[in-house]
């Protein structure tokens, strides 16, 4: 057995976590044979919510746990941390403006970002779950300037998945038989979903994802917002966001920075030296490819007009929440 990693979720008396946790501690993301100690963080008012995820941890009986920890101190959750994964946010309420719900992130985040400065292990992976994840993640990454900020990334993966699983429900194929999807920019509704890169396993062979369509218009109409609006279609429908599926996309990505990733998937990452226009100093979602535990862009990938557009619009809508984040964060 290898020594114990120490694992960090926060919002973790949350409905995200609560589909989660158990994947963690069964060995789904960190492999079989990696024992975990578990750290739970949430708000002082959840800790009676949180007592009982942990009795059901217990319950469990999983052999990979050695300890779960769960508290509302950040000086006790971020301490000697490998993996940070920050699911808790302050979720949008009604009648709240984008830029109210930014400035009570930033505080969040900022907090978050420097308890990590202080006491992580510098070699930490942290992953940003909680919306606006992107302008969220860069504010932590800035908070923390002693942790690279390569080892900062955002959830955009579960756009991905719902990329994947929509072309492969169109063609009568599993979503297996589907890859390079990719989803740009913002974790938001200007998120670009592109199969343009796509490949398509049909009778054994593969084939691109327009050619095997050929319904360009749905591929650029309807399949795009379909992506783009899902997570207000899961509300809509289950009166409550997307649990289980945010769950198992953030297992996904933590696996793949973990062991690796056989084809390129989508990460929110620091933009700095893309070869996609994409500006310097933002938290952009692009294909990338893993390898012992680093990514690095997927580069050379041709860019038509029509996706040119849709990743400069996303851009411009993360450069706006990054100067409206940046202004509450000389403040917070």
């Amino acid at each position: 057995m290898s020594e114990p990693i120490r694992v960090l979720v926060t919002g973790a008396a949350g409905q995200i976590a609560y589909s989660l946790l158990y994947s963690i501690g069964n060995g789904s993301v960190f492999g079989k044979d990696q024992p975990i100690i578990l750290v739970l963080l949430d708000i002082t008012p959840m800790m009676g919510v949180l007592d009982g995820v942990l009795m059901e941890l217990q319950d469990c009986a999983l052999p990979l746990l050695k300890d779960v920890i769960a508290t509302d101190k950040e000086d006790v959750a971020f301490k000697d941390l490998d993996v940070a994964i920050l699911v808790g946010s302050m979720p949008r309420r009604e009648g709240m403006e984008r830029k109210d719900l930014l400035k009570a992130n930033v505080k969040i985040f900022k907090s978050q970002g420097a308890a990590l400065d202080k006491y992580a292990k510098k070699s930490v992976k942290v992953i940003v779950v909680g919306n606006p994840a992107n302008t969220n993640c860069l504010t932590a990454s800035k908070s923390a300037p002693s942790i690279p900020k390569e080892n900062f990334s955002c959830l955009t993966r579960l756009d991905h998945n719902r990329a994947k699983a929509q072309i492969a429900l169109k063609l009568g194929v599993t979503a297996n038989d589907v890859k390079n999807v990719i989803i740009w920019g913002n974790h938001s509704s200007t998120q670009y979903p592109d199969v343009n890169h796509a490949k398509v396993k049909l009778q054994g062979k593969e084939v691109g994802v327009y050619e095997a369509l050929k319904d360009d218009s749905w591929l650029k109409g309807e399949f795009v917002t379909t992506v783009q609006q899902r997570g207000a279609a899961v509300i809509k429908a289950r009166k409550l966001s997307s649990a289980m599926s945010a769950a198992k996309a953030i297992c996904d990505h933590v696996r793949d920075i973990w062991f690796g990733t056989p084809e390129f998937v989508s990460m929110g990452v620091i933009s700095d030296g893309n070869s996609y226009g994409v500006p310097d100093d933002l938290l952009y979602s692009f294909p990338v490819v893993i390898k012992n535990k680093t990514w690095k862009f997927v580069e050379g990938l041709p860019i038509n007009d029509f996706s040119r557009e849709k990743m400069d619009l996303t851009a411009k809508e993360l450069t706006e929440e990054k100067e409206s984040a940046f202004e509450f964060l000389s403040s917070a």
